[in-house]
């Protein structure tokens, strides 16, 4: 028989999970209401967004801007991934696609190489551990991708989100992926330009000091040949394609103040966290051998 203490901490877990869903109930409605209009738009790719193990919606965005292109298959590097478990690229491998991770924090070692070793070892996955200066950002990523014989200058997809020095690794950059997906700190609306000072020790304080305005990184990238294709709702990430792939796939006005999302990051409050159940990764049959 539950003592009262008991009975009151239970009902306060009860009241808690109900509220927990509710409030993501409520921000799945809210999403819903931000994609109305946009979904006029058929160009437009914020409806096409959805989760499987990116932080929020990048998935299906980048799915629509691959099939856009018509590659259904293809090579990719990410540039900061924790555990594996949320990011860009673990759901491209369940499609066949090839790449590597490079990942600043030594603790995740162990972690990735015990859920993500028969990926290493079928060469379907390649993993670097170290921070990534500009200064070392090609000879980084030319040293992950040769570990599964993929020259880095001819990969097709590139994700940066290390909270900070996104834009110097950006700028740094001596290839030319197809597609790329950058981190952008939306506290900055167009047309205000802002970036980070260069700190190659760099680690996110849990603040909103953690990368670079739209408009800012927008500039660098135009700068080497990409178009700005459209960014997600909530406001947190930047997707770009190069430059002689655009022609009549994506919208016409590229610029920030057309495509900038503003941070809505209590949106990841509804189902992608807190409803369902947690992310994992283990052995499935396509991906064996």
């Amino acid at each position: 028989m539950m003592s009262n203490d008991e009975r009151s901490y239970t009902l306060m877990l009860n009241l808690l999970e109900q509220m927990r869903r509710n409030a993501g109930y409520l921000a799945r409605a809210e999403i819903e209401r931000l994609l109305e209009p946009l979904r006029l738009d058929l160009a437009r790719l914020e409806p096409y967004g959805y989760k499987v193990y990116s932080q929020n919606d990048e998935d299906g965005i980048l799915h629509e801007i691959f099939r856009r292109l018509e590659i259904s298959r293809g090579t990719f590097c990410e540039i900061g991934v924790e555990n594996g478990l949320e990011c860009n690229t673990l759901y491209l491998v369940h499609q066949g696609w090839r790449g590597g991770w490079i990942e600043g924090d030594e603790n995740q070692r162990l972690p990735i190489q015990n859920r993500f070793g028969s990926l290493m070892n079928s060469k379907r996955l390649a993993l670097g551990i170290g921070f990534i200066a500009p200064d070392i950002m090609n000879s980084a990523l030319n040293q992950v991708m040769s570990i599964i014989d993929v020259d880095y200058r001819d990969l097709d997809f590139l994700s940066i989100d290390i909270d900070g020095n996104d834009i110097y690794l950006l700028e740094a950059m001596d290839c030319s992926p197809k597609v790329i997906c950058i981190e952008y700190n939306g506290k900055f609306p167009p047309p205000v330009s802002k970036k980070p000072v260069l700190n190659p020790k760099n680690v996110w304080r849990g603040g909103d000091y953690m990368g670079s305005s739209l408009v800012a990184i927008d500039e660098v990238a135009r700068n080497k040949g990409y178009t700005l294709v459209g960014t997600n709702i909530h406001g947190g990430d930047a997707f770009y394609v190069r430059n002689d792939l655009t022609e009549g796939k994506f919208v016409l006005d590229s610029s920030p103040a057309n495509l900038y999302n503003p941070p809505r990051y209590w949106l990841t409050f509804d189902h992608f966290r807190h409803i369902g159940h947690h992310a994992d990764f283990g052995p499935y049959t396509d991906l064996e051998g």
